[in-house]
C-alpha cells in the first residue's frame, strides 16, 4: 500500500509518522512519500520520519520529493496537509481583521476566507495531478478550511473525504472522564467543520446509552474550562459545542483577548523553529513532547482510521468526517459538506441519520453553509465583489462597513496568492 502526504515537510508530520508506525496492523503501509516544495524542511522531517519507522520496527520505506506528480503516482491515498503562504500568511490572517474589530483566526471569519482563497486553487491543482496518475486514489483532506476545501474537491468530482481532529479530541477527553476505552465512545456529532456540537455521548455504539447529561453534571466545570466558555452556558444548552463556537458565542470577549496578546501564529512559528532544530538531531528517533503543543492532537489516529476504512483494510465502521449532506440535514442543499458521523468504507462516507436539530443550531449551520458556498465561488472565480458578498454573509462580520474594509485588507495582504488580484 502506497500513501503520499502533500505538505510532508510540515512539523505536524512526525505525529502522523508515529501513528503510521504504531498502527501498522490497521494500515499496513509499504511505501510512504512525503511531498513538499521546501526541500530543506523536507530533508529534516524525512530524516526523522525514517528514524521513527526504524525505531518502531516498521518495514515500510519513506521517500521524499519536491515533485508532486512523481510523489502521488500510483498512490492508493493522498493526504493533504498544506498551508499556502506558510506561517507568515497565517500571521496576517490573525491580525488584520482585528483592525476592524473582527475575529482574527485562520479558519473562520475574514482570516478563514483569506485562507480559503489561497488554498482552494492549489488543492484543486494537486487533485487533478492525482486524478491523472491514479483516478482511483482517495484524497483525505486535513487542509483548512476543511469544509470549503472538501466541497471544492467533491464539486470537481474527486474521491475525497475531509478530516478534522475535533471529534477524536472530544472522544478521548470524554473516555478519560468516564474511565472507559475511547473506542467505546460514540459521539452524536453534528454541524460543519469548526462549527459543531456534541448533542449526545453514547457508550457502546450509536444505539448505546446517552451519558452526556451525566458528563455535564459531573464534569461540566472541566469541560467548560477546556472550551473557555461559561459552565452555565453548557448547562443551558445541554450540549457540548466545539471550542470554535467561542468565536460566535463570545465574539467581543475573544476580540479583546486577541488584541492584547501575541498571535497564535507567532507562537506556532516559534515552536516550529524549535521543532526543526530538534528534527535536525540525528539521534532523535521519537516525536518530541513539544509537538503536542503544536496542535493536531490525535490527528494520526484519525488519519489511520479513515485511510484504513477507505482502502478496505479495516478501520472503524463509523467515523466523524466531512462529506456531502445528501439530505442528512434537510435544511441544507445536498451538495453542502457537513461534519457528522458516517459509515465509512471502500465506497466512501455515507452520513448516519441525524435527529431534527434545534433551530438554535440549524439556523447558524444554514447561515455558515451559505457563507461557505459564496466563499467557494470567490475562490474559484475571484473578484472583489465576490469577496465583499462573502464577507457580508458571514455571521461574524455582517455589516457593510466591516465587509468593505475587510475586503480591501484581504486583497492587499494576499495579492501574491490571488491570480485575479
Amino acid at each position: 500500500m502506497k500513501l503520499a502526504v502533500v505538505g510532508g515537510g510540515s512539523t505536524y508530520t512526525p505525529e502522523l509518522i508515529d501513528g503510521f508506525a504504531r498502527l501498522r496492523d490497521t494500515l499496513p503501509i509499504s511505501e510512504l512519500v512525503l511531498i513538499d516544495p521546501d526541500a530543506e524542511r523536507l530533508e529534516l522531517v524525512g530524516g526523522l520520519a525514517r528514524r521513527i519507522f526504524a525505531r518502531q520496527g516498521h518495514a515500510g520505506t519513506i521517500t521524499t520529493t519536491t515533485d508532486t506528480d512523481a510523489g502521488v503516482a500510483d498512490a492508493d491515498a493522498v493526504l493533504l496537509q498544506l498551508r499556502v503562504g506558510g506561517q507568515a500568511a497565517r500571521q496576517q490572517d490573525e491580525t488584520w481583521p482585528l483592525e476592524c474589530g473582527c475575529i482574527g483566526q485562520e479558519t473562520t471569519g475574514a482570516g478563514g476566507l483569506a485562507k480559503a482563497l489561497r488554498t482552494v486553487p492549489v488543492v484543486l491543482d494537486i487533485a487533478e495531478r492525482v486524478r491523472r496518475t491514479n483516478p482511483n486514489a482517495w484524497i483525505i483532506d486535513f487542509t483548512n478550511p476543511v469544509g470549503i476545501v472538501t466541497r471544492a474537491l467533491l464539486q470537481a468530482g474527486h474521491k475525497a473525504v475531509g478530516l478534522c481532529n475535533v471529534a477524536i479530541g472530544f472522544q478521548r477527553k470524554f473516555a478519560a472522564l468516564l474511565d472507559t476505552a475511547p473506542g467505546d465512545i460514540h459521539l452524536d456529532h453534528v454541524g460543519l467543520n469548526h462549527l459543531t456540537w456534541e448533542t449526545g455521548v453514547r457508550v457502546g455504539g450509536p444505539q448505546g446509552a446517552d451519558v452526556l447529561p451525566k458528563l455535564l453534571a459531573e464534569h461540566g466545570d472541566a469541560i467548560a474550562g477546556d472550551l473557555r466558555l461559561p459552565r452555565q452556558l453548557l448547562d443551558r444548552l445541554g450540549v457540548v459545542p466545539s471550542y470554535y463556537l467561542r468565536y460566535f458565542y463570545g465574539h467581543d470577549e475573544v476580540v479583546r483577548e486577541l488584541a492584547t496578546k501575541p498571535s497564535r501564529a507567532a507562537e506556532v512559528a516559534e515552536m516550529e523553529r524549535q521543532l526543526l532544530t530538534m528534527y535536525a538531531d540525528p539521534q532523535l528517533d521519537t516525536k518530541p513532547e513539544l509537538l503536542a503543543k503544536r496542535g493536531g492532537a490525535f490527528y494520526s489516529e484519525a488519519a489511520v482510521d479513515l485511510a484504513a476504512a477507505l482502502l478496505g483494510g479495516g478501520g472503524s465502521p463509523h467515523q466523524v468526517v466531512n462529506t456531502l449532506n445528501n439530505g442528512t440535514l434537510p435544511f441544507l442543499p445536498d451538495d453542502a459538506v457537513i461534519e457528522v458521523q458516517a459509515a465509512v468504507g471502500a465506497q466512501g462516507a455515507v452520513p448516519l441519520p441525524v435527529p431534527e436539530l434545534d433551530p438554535l443550531y440549524s439556523g447558524l449551520i444554514a447561515q455558515v453553509t451559505a457563507y461557505e458556498r459564496l466563499a467557494l465561488d470567490a475562490a474559484l472565480h475571484g473578484g472583489r465583489e465576490r469577496v465583499f458578498r462573502t464577507l457580508l454573509s458571514h455571521p461574524l462580520i455582517g455589516q457593510y462597513e466591516y465587509a468593505e474594509a475587510l475586503t480591501g485588507k484581504l486583497i492587499a495582504h494576499n495579492r501574491e496568492h490571488l491570480a485575479w488580484a
